[in-house]
C-alpha cells in the first residue's frame, strides 16, 4: 500500500508496537536516543519488496507514534531508525538496516543469513567500528499486523495446586514430529499438539502441565546454517510477543496466534496447564560482533547491558553475547508487558525462566529483590501463575539455587546432581539425599516457602536423556560438528559396564532397573516433580548431551517402543497415578519430625534397615548406600478444600544403590495390620497381586533396587480377610509367584 500524508495520523505512544482497532493501525516504538524513525510497508503477497515508506512526525515521551486509518491486519511492516553509529559510545544506529518491532504480535518468514544484516562491513579490518550501507530488508523477516479477537468462550485455567502438579517438558515440534496418529500436516506444530492422540497420551501419562521449549520467535545462529544445523531449541529470541512461526500449519500472517490460542484452549478444556519457557536473559543479536535486528539498531544502550568502562562491548552474564539492560526502566517494561500479553491474550499458566539469576542483575551484583522481581510481585496478573526460576547464570555469585523469593519455583540442580551420585554409588549421599526426597528444606524453608518451590528433575532438555544416563559414561556430541567440545563434561552418568548400546542381558537389565530407580526417585521426593518427555519409553540422542542443534530423529521423540520400552511407559504410568493418589506425596508443608497430630507416631521416620532410626553415626558414614523413609499417613498438616484433615496410608520408600542386596527390618505395626508391596524397580512393571508382609518381617532389597510399600489405612484385618476368602485360598496365593502374603524375605 502507498500511503499519502494526508492519510497518516498523529497517532499515540501508547500501546507500544502496531494495534488493531477495527479501523486502522497505530504503530508505537520507543527509543530514547534515536533522532528519527520511519516506518516501512512491505507486501502482503510476501516479497521482500519495500512498497512505502513513512517518517514519523510524531514524537512523545521518548516513544514515535503514528496511525494508518486504512491499515489493516496482515499488513507486513518493518522500521528504520536514524541516529549516530558510535560503537565506543554504545550507539549503533543505522538506518540501512530494517528492524523488527520489538512488540510485533505475528512475524513471517525466518532470517535469511547475509553478509548485509550487519551494522558494519562484516570483512573490514575495523571490523564493527565500521559502517555498512546495504540494505538488509531482502533478508529479514517482517513483523505482522495482527487481530487479536478470538473465541475464548468460557476458556479456564486448570489452575491445579502447585503440591498437585506433574510437569512434562516438551518440544513442540520434536513431541509430534513422528506421532503416527497426527495428520503429517499437523506434525511439528501447536496443532500437533493438541491432537486427540496426544491429548489421549498425556491423559494416560498423568502429567498436569506442559511446559514448552522456547515458543517466542528465534533464529537459528549463523554458523550453524553454515554447517547445515540449525537452533532446534529456540533459546535464542528476536521476538518476545510473537509465538514461532515454524510451529503454525495454517500461515505466518498471523495464522500462528490463533493457532497457538486454539491449543491452549484444547488443553484447558482437557485440564492440562500450558507454561512458557522463556528467554529474556539475552536475544538473538548477539555480542558487539553480531548482526543488526531489531533492539541494536533502535537503541543499542537502552536495550543492552554495555560495559560502562568501554561501551562497544556488553557485559555478557549468559555465554550468548548480550544481556538485557535490567536497571532501564523501558526494558523492564517490555518484559513485564510480554508477560502480562502471554497471560491475558494467550492464556498461559505461568513461565519457566532461562537462566534467571541475569536478570536478577542490577550492575555487576545478583540481587533477590532487584527492580524485576518487584514488578513481578507487585504485578496482578504475572503474580497469579506459576512462575519458575532456572537459578544461575556465568556471572559471578550466578548460582542461586535456593535465593529466589516466595511466589517463585526453582529448576532444583541439586535433586539432579545428588539422585544421579546416590544412584551411581557415589559415597556420601545420603544426608544430602534426604533433604531432596523430602522437599529441600535446607533450601526453601527458611524464606518462608513450601516444599513445591523445589521443582524437581532428573533429567532435562540440557543433557543426557534418562536412557542415556545409563547408557553413556561420556558424551557424544560428534554430530553438533563442534569436535565434541560441546556441551558439559560430567554428567554424574554411568554406563553400567559398556558404553554405548550393548546385546550383553545383563547390561540391559541393569539399565532398565536404574531407569526405574530415577522415576520413582524423581515421583515419591516431595516437591513437583518434572519428567523430559520421551523419557518414559526411553528416548536416546546417543550420548549427545547438547542437542541443542539437533533438528533431526536425534531429538525427536520416537512412537515406536519395543517391548522393553512400553514397559518402562507402563511403569512411569503406574508411578505417576500413584503419586496422584497419595496426599502424603504431595505436602505442602515440610516434614516436622514430630507426632503433629498426636497419634502416636512421627510424620516423619528415617530407617536403617536393622529396623531403628537413623543416627548421626550412620548420616556421617560414606559407605551408606542405603535408606529407608516412612512417612505418616496420620500426620499430614493438610485440610481439604472443605477444611477437613487428610488422612492417607503410611509409605515406606526403601532405597538401596549398594552393589550387594540389603534387608530391611519392617516398621512394627499392630498383629492385624500387614505392609503391602506397590512396587519394586527389581520388576519391569508392579505385581499384579500384591504381595502382604508381616509386620517386623525382613524385606530383602536388590543390589541397587527401590520399593515402595504401603500401610493400608481402612484395610481390613488380616484375620477378617481369612474368614471372609478362606484360609485355604489365602494358602495358595502364598505359594503362588506373585503372592499376596509372605512372612519373612521377599523371593
Amino acid at each position: 500500500m502507498t500511503v499519502k500524508p494526508e492519510k497518516v495520523w498523529p497517532g499515540k505512544p501508547f500501546p507500544l508496537g502496531a494495534t488493531w482497532d477495527g479501523a486502522g493501525v497505530n504503530f508505537a516504538l520507543y527509543s530514547r536516543n534515536a533522532s528519527a524513525v520511519e516506518l516501512c510497508i512491505f507486501g502482503a503477497d510476501g516479497s521482500d519488496k519495500e512498497i512505502s515508506r513513512i517518517k514519523f512526525t510524531e514524537h512523545t515521551d521518548l516513544t514515535w507514534h503514528l496511525y494508518l486509518p486504512e491499515a489493516r491486519p496482515g499488513l507486513r511492516y518493518g522500521y528504520r531508525v536514524y541516529g549516530p553509529y558510535a560503537p565506543s559510545e554504545g550507539h549503533r544506529f543505522n538506518p540501512n538496516k530494517l528492524l523488527l518491532d520489538p512488540y510485533a504480535l505475528a512475524i513471517d518468514g525466518t532470517l535469511k543469513w547475509d553478509d548485509s544484516l550487519f551494522g558494519y562491513r562484516i570483512a573490514d579490518p575495523a571490523a564493527d567500528l565500521s559502517f555498512d550501507e546495504r540494505d538488509s530488508a531482502p533478508f529479514m523477516p517482517k513483523a505482522v499486523v495482527v487481530d487479536p479477537a478470538f473465541s475464548w468462550g468460557n476458556d479456564l485455567s486448570p489452575q491445579t495446586p502447585w503440591h498437585k502438579t506433574v510437569i512434562y517438558e516438551v518440544h513442540v515440534k520434536g513431541f509430534t514430529a513422528l506421532h503416527p496418529e497426527v495428520p503429517p500436516e499437523m506434525r511439528s506444530t501447536y496443532a500437533g499438539l493438541s491432537n486427540p492422540a496426544i491429548i489421549a497420551y498425556l491423559h494416560s501419562l498423568g502429567i498436569t502441565a506442559l511446559e514448552l521449549m522456547p515458543v517466542h520467535q528465534s533464529i537459528s545462529e549463523r554458523d550453524l546454517v553454515n554447517k547445515g544445523l540449525s537452533n532446534y531449541w529456540g533459546y535464542n529470541s528476536i521476538g518476545f510477543f510473537a509465538p514461532e512461526v515454524r510451529y503454525c500449519s495454517s500461515g505466518a500472517y498471523g495464522q500462528q496466534v490463533n493457532e497457538f490460542k486454539t491449543m491452549v484452549k484444547t488443553l484447558h478444556r482437557e485440564g492440562i496447564e500450558v507454561i512458557l519457557d522463556v528467554v529474556y536473559n539475552h536475544t538473538a543479536e548477539g555480542n558487539h560482533l553480531g548482526p543488526t535486528l531489531s533492539f541494536r539498531g533502535i537503541d543499542n544502550l537502552s536495550y543492552y547491558n554495555v560495559n560502562p568502562e568501554n561501551r562497544r562491548f556488553y557485559l555478557d552474564y549468559t555465554g550468548c553475547g548480550n544481556t538485557p539492560n535490567m536497571i532501564d526502566p523501558h526494558v523492564l517494561q517490555m518484559i513485564m508487558d510480554s508477560l502480562r500479553y502471554w497471560v491475558t491474550e494467550m492464556h498461559v499458566d505461568g513461565f519457566r525462566f532461562d537462566l534467571a539469576a541475569s536478570l536478577a542483575r542490577e550492575l555487576h551484583d545478583v540481587n533477590r529483590l532487584s527492580a524485576f522481581f518487584d514488578l513481578i510481585h507487585q504485578d496482578p496478573v504475572v503474580s497469579r501463575v506459576k512462575l519458575i526460576a532456572e537459578p544461575w547464570d556465568l556471572g559471578p555469585g550466578g548460582y542461586l539455587v535456593g535465593n529466589f523469593p516466595v511466589l517463585w519455583a526453582e529448576w532444583n540442580g541439586k535433586f539432579r546432581d545428588t539422585v544421579r551420585r546416590f544412584w551411581r554409588g557415589d559415597e556420601g549421599q545420603v544426608g544430602d539425599l534426604a533433604y531432596r526426597l523430602t522437599g529441600s528444606s535446607d533450601l526453601y524453608e527458611r524464606g518462608g516457602r513450601r516444599p513445591y518451590a523445589s521443582i524437581n528433575f532428573v533429567t532435562a532438555h540440557d543433557g543426557f536423556t534418562l536412557n542415556d544416563l545409563v547408557a553413556f559414561s561420556q558424551k557424544h556430541n560428534e554430530g553438533n560438528k563442534e569436535e565434541n567440545r560441546d556441551g558439559t563434561n560430567e554428567n554424574l552418568s554411568w554406563n553400567c559396564g559398556i558404553e554405548g548400546p550393548t546385546d550383553d542381558p545383563l547390561i540391559n537389565k541393569l539399565r532398565e532397573r536404574q531407569k526405574r530407580n530415577f522415576l520413582a526417585t524423581l515421583i515419591l521426593a516431595q516437591g513437583v516433580p518434572m519428567l523430559l518427555s520421551g523419557d518414559e519409553s526411553g528416548r536416546t540422542q546417543l550420548g549427545n548431551n547438547n542437542a541443542y542443534c539437533q533438528d533431526s530423529k536425534i531429538s525427536w521423540v520416537d512412537w515406536m517402543i519395543d517391548n522393553r520400552e512400553k514397559d518402562l511407559l507402563e511403569f512411569t504410568r503406574f508411578l505417576i497415578s500413584t503419586f496422584h493418589r497419595h496426599p502424603v506425596l504431595q505436602r505442602r508443608n515440610f516434614f516436622s519430625g514430630r507426632d503433629t497430630r498426636k497419634k502416636g507416631e512421627k510424620d516423619l521416620t528415617w530407617l536403617h534397615p536393622d529396623g531403628r532410626e537413623m543416627n548421626e553415626k550412620d548420616w556421617s558414614n560414606p559407605r551408606v548406600l542405603y535408606l529407608g523413609l516412612k512417612l505418616s499417613g496420620d500426620a499430614i498438616e493438610d485440610v481439604d478444600e472443605h477444611g477437613e484433615p487428610i488422612f492417607d496410608d503410611t509409605l515406606l520408600i526403601l532405597l538401596n544403590a549398594h552393589y550387594e542386596s540389603v534387608t530391611f527390618k519392617l516398621p512394627p505395626c499392630s498383629e492385624e495390620e500387614r505392609w503391602e508391596l506397590v512396587f519394586d524397580t527389581r520388576d519391569s512393571v508392579p505385581l499384579s497381586t500384591p504381595p502382604l508382609y508381616e509386620c517386623s518381617a525382613g524385606y530383602e532389597l536388590e543390589t541397587r533396587s527401590l520399593a515402595l510399600l504401603r500401610l493400608p489405612r481402612n484395610a481390613p484385618p488380616v484375620r477378617k480377610l481369612e474368614i471372609e476368602l478362606g484360609e485355604d485360598l489365602l494358602l495358595e496365593l502364598g505359594r503362588s509367584k506373585t503372592p499376596a502374603f509372605r512372612r519373612s524375605n521377599r523371593g
